[in-house]
């Protein structure tokens, strides 16, 4: 009645990272390689770089902690 029915929503677009999170094996695989890539990171900014390089280490290294943040909380949701 006037739009307020419930329907079965099914996302019209659904982005290639949530399909690969359906998936177990390609969600550890996922965080393993996040993991990595923040390790790699770490080290990078512990042997130091020029000031514009470091920024830059350190808005990936951001990116990659919200990520493993999302893709965890994710799993545990499941």
């Amino acid at each position: 009645m006037f739009g307020l029915k419930k329907e079965d929503k099914k996302p019209i677009f659904e982005f290639d990272l949530e399909k690969d999170l359906k998936d177990d094996k390609k969600q550890k695989l996922l965080m393993q390689k996040s993991e990595k890539h923040i390790l790699e990171i770490k080290t990078a900014l512990r042997k130091g770089t020029d000031q514009e390089a470091f920024e830059r280490l350190g808005l990936l290294l951001h990116g990659y902690s919200a990520l493993l943040k999302i893709l965890s909380n994710v799993t545990t949701n499941k």
